[in-house]
């Protein structure tokens, strides 16, 4: 994979993609069980404001054998870039290719990312259509208020989260072998 240093300079906001604010977790990706993406389906400037992001990645840190990490949608001259150097989705603590996470989910606060959600997936090289998928796939699930009627993006995620406990849809099977339900 090319290093994220040698294309940077080829985007006009390079800080969307480097990670370090005040206040980010990383932990040893070898030294925990469950790690666990969390997608905002925008720019990094629009997600970093929606308050659900940072308290779920705060509460899923807390615990010793979780690690959750954050990304977010690339500009279209980021994305260009990733896709012309073959360069997966990654996240921003410590640029992990999203495909090589347990879990990720998507945080669904409005129609209009629908279309960003399947464009991330392809760009994380990830089957968009939850039946493509298999075991050596990350779970792809999605919370939010547009989670609320799940079924216009229903054949593109394995779990929704609504409201306190999770809807299965698709991945009964594969949900049972993981430890982690929220």
């Amino acid at each position: 994979m090319t290093h994220l240093n040698d294309i940077l300079h080829q985007v006009q906001k390079p800080a969307r993609y480097t990670g370090g604010e005040w206040n980010s977790i990383v932990k040893g990706w070898d030294k925990t069980t469950i790690r666990v993406a969390l997608i905002y389906p925008d720019l990094y400037e629009i997600g970093m404001s929606n308050m659900a992001l940072p308290i779920l990645y705060q509460l899923l840190n807390s615990q010793p054998d979780v690690l959750a990490e954050r990304a977010f949608a690339p500009w279209v001259d980021m994305e260009a870039v990733m896709r012309r150097e073959n360069i997966p989705l990654f996240s921003l603590e410590t640029k992990h290719p999203l495909n090589e996470f347990d879990i990720i989910g998507f945080s669904l606060g409005y129609e209009l990312t629908y279309t960003n959600v399947l464009n991330m997936l392809d760009l994380a090289q990830i089957p968009v259509l939850a039946s493509a998928r298999s075991d050596s796939h990350p779970l792809v699930i999605a919370g939010g208020s547009c989670a609320l009627n799940p079924e216009p993006m229903a054949g593109f995620f394995d779990l929704f989260v609504i409201g306190q406990k999770g809807v299965i849809s698709q991945a009964e099977k594969r949900l049972t072998k993981s430890a982690f339900f929220w």
